[in-house]
């Protein structure tokens, strides 16, 4: 599904990846691990084209991303480390605002999504007024919501108790057992229910 060609980046005049290059299939869960500044949320949002600042090719299903930018942004769902909420607006206004910006998420299922995630009872209350585990629940929430085949997702289970973190990874092992795929970083160590994880370790791709 996912091609990565040779990815070249640099960040203040240091090499973090030099002919980087991975596959990623249908039904895959890959676990990006590394030390801090390794790479890996810099290598998250180039596989999202976030950036412009790397050299090489990404494709999606055999098309070069570079060319196919909308097609690739429809088949993927990113949740970046922060939170991603609008701290004047509700639960609930925050998942409609969102919609409205990814046509991958379903807007229809929004109230049951915030209930999933533990928020029945706050989805309309201002987002500035959660705790930082309640804010980090109302982005996951839209991967109850998502029908984007690709998931790339930067420490998922920030903030998030025990039970929060079991849900997140039966929702993971169910997308890749639909046929979805999954890219993440995360210092937990994971357990996806039959699924077996891919690791890809950045230190040892990082040259000095």
């Amino acid at each position: 599904m996912l091609e990565v060609k040779n990815i070249f980046c640099e960040r203040d005049e240091r090499i973090l990846f030099s002919e980087f290059s991975f596959t990623l299939n249908e039904g895959e869960v890959l676990q990006i691990e590394g030390q801090n500044g390794s790479g890996k949320t810099t290598l998250l949002r180039i596989l999202c084209h976030l950036t412009e600042a790397f050299e090489g090719n990404i494709f999606w299903h055999g098309q070069n991303v570079e060319h196919s930018r909308e097609v690739f942004y429809h088949a993927l769902l990113y949740v970046g480390h922060l939170s991603g909420v609008k701290g004047v607006l509700t639960a609930k206004e925050n998942l409609i605002w969102m919609s409205q910006l990814d046509t991958a998420l379903d807007r229809i299922s929004i109230t049951g999504a915030l209930k999933k995630v533990g928020l029945f009872g706050y989805e309309d209350v201002p987002c500035h007024t959660l705790s930082a585990g309640q804010q980090r629940r109302v982005g996951l929430a839209r991967l109850y919501l998502s029908s984007a085949p690709l998931w790339i997702l930067d420490e998922p289970f920030t903030a998030l108790d025990k039970k929060g973190v079991a849900e997140k990874e039966t929702l993971i092992a169910q997308h890749v057992q639909a046929g979805g795929c999954v890219i993440l970083t995360t210092h937990h160590n994971l357990n996806i229910p039959g699924t077996d994880v891919r690791k890809i370790n950045l230190d040892e791709c990082l040259t000095t």
